[in-house]
C-alpha cells in the first residue's frame, strides 16, 4: 500500500510474531494493505503437546492441542509459504530480546509494528518499539484477563463473554498499554476451540481494515483500569491438571451460545464483533 496523507502511511510493516497458521495468517493481511511487510518469526514446534517445547509434552496436552490445532486449521488453514513482498527472519521462541539490533536493519525503520504472539521483549528493542507507538495484539479481554492463555481461562472461569482480544499500544510492562480497542468472535453455537481462534480472526480482520482506513491512527488510547482485573495468568498455569479439568467440562456448542446470550453488560472499548454466518 502506498502512503497517502489519509491513512498511517504504512507503506512497510513489521510484525512480531510466530510461526502457526494463525500467525501466517496475519502477516499475509498485512501484506495486503502494505508495500513491504518484514517477518520476524519466533518459531514453536508445529506439534504441541507431542514435542517438547513452549509447551510440555503429554498425553494430555496431546489430547488438548489436538483440539486447538483441529480448530486453528479450520479457521486458519494451514501452515504455508507467505507473499512475494513478505521478508522474514525465523528466530527460536525467546531469542528475540537477545538479536542485536543491527541484525534487525532496516525493518526497525517501518512506518508501523505489530506485535502478535511474540516472546517478552527487553532491552534496547522494547524501548524502540515503544518510541515507535508498535500495537500489541492481547489475546485476551483487558483488563479483565492478562497473561498468559486468557481465553483459555476465560472459558475455564464460565466467562466466555470475555473470550477476545484487546488492541493496545505496546509497553514495557506485560499487556498493561493503554487500550485501543477490544474484538470478540460472533455470538454462535460453535466449538469452544474454533470460537477461540475466531477471537483471533476478529482481532486480525479489525486491525487490517482500521490500518488500512487510517482509523485506528486516530484512536484516542485508553489507560487499563487495574482494579478491573479478574484473573493474571502464566504459563505455569496451565498445566495438565488445568487441560484435563478443562476437556472434561467444556462447554458444548449450544450451551456456549446460552452463555454468551445471557452474560451481563460490560464497557467493552470500540468493539469490534463480526455478525454470525448464519444471522
Amino acid at each position: 500500500m502506498g502512503a497517502s496523507p489519509d491513512r498511517w502511511g504504512c507503506c512497510e510493516d513489521h510484525p512480531f510474531t510466530s510461526n502457526s497458521p494463525r500467525h501466517l495468517s496475519l502477516a499475509e493481511g498485512l501484506s495486503a494493505i502494505a508495500d513491504e511487510v518484514f517477518v520476524v518469526h519466533e518459531c514453536v514446534t508445529a506439534f504441541p503437546g507431542q514435542v517438547e517445547d513452549f509447551f510440555r509434552r503429554s498425553e494430555v496436552m496431546q489430547r488438548y492441542f489436538g483440539r486447538v490445532v483441529e480448530a486453528e486449521q479450520t479457521v486458519f488453514g494451514q501452515a504455508r509459504f507467505l507473499p512475494d513482498n513478505v521478508r522474514q527472519l525465523p528466530l527460536r521462541m525467546g531469542d528475540l530480546s537477545l538479536m542485536p539490533m543491527e541484525r534487525l536493519g532496516a525493518a526497525l525503520e517501518s512506518d508501523l509494528f505489530v506485535v502478535f504472539g511474540a516472546s517478552y521483549i527487553r532491552g534496547p528493542l522494547i524501548d524502540h518499539l515503544v518510541s515507535r507507538d508498535a500495537l500489541n495484539i492481547h489475546m485476551g479481554l483487558s483488563p479483565w484477563y492478562r497473561g498468559s492463555s486468557c481465553n483459555f481461562w476465560a472459558l475455564n472461569d464460565g466467562r466466555p463473554d470475555l473470550v477476545g482480544a484487546t488492541i493496545h499500544r505496546l509497553s514495557r510492562g506485560l499487556d498493561s498499554g493503554d487500550m485501543l480497542y477490544h474484538a470478540r468472535p460472533p455470538i454462535e453455537a460453535v466449538d469452544p476451540f474454533v470460537f477461540g481462534m475466531k477471537a483471533v480472526k476478529a482481532a486480525h480482520d479489525s486491525l487490517i481494515e482500521r490500518i488500512a482506513s487510517g482509523e485506528i491512527a486516530a484512536m484516542a488510547p485508553v489507560v487499563q483500569d487495574r482494579g478491573q482485573e479478574l484473573r493474571y495468568t502464566r504459563n505455569r498455569d496451565f498445566d495438565d491438571a488445568a487441560a484435563e479439568a478443562y476437556l472434561a467440562a467444556a462447554p458444548t456448542p449450544e450451551g456456549l451460545k446460552r452463555a454468551l446470550e445471557t452474560a451481563p453488560a460490560m464497557p467493552f472499548l470500540r468493539l469490534h464483533q463480526p455478525a454470525p454466518l448464519d444471522s
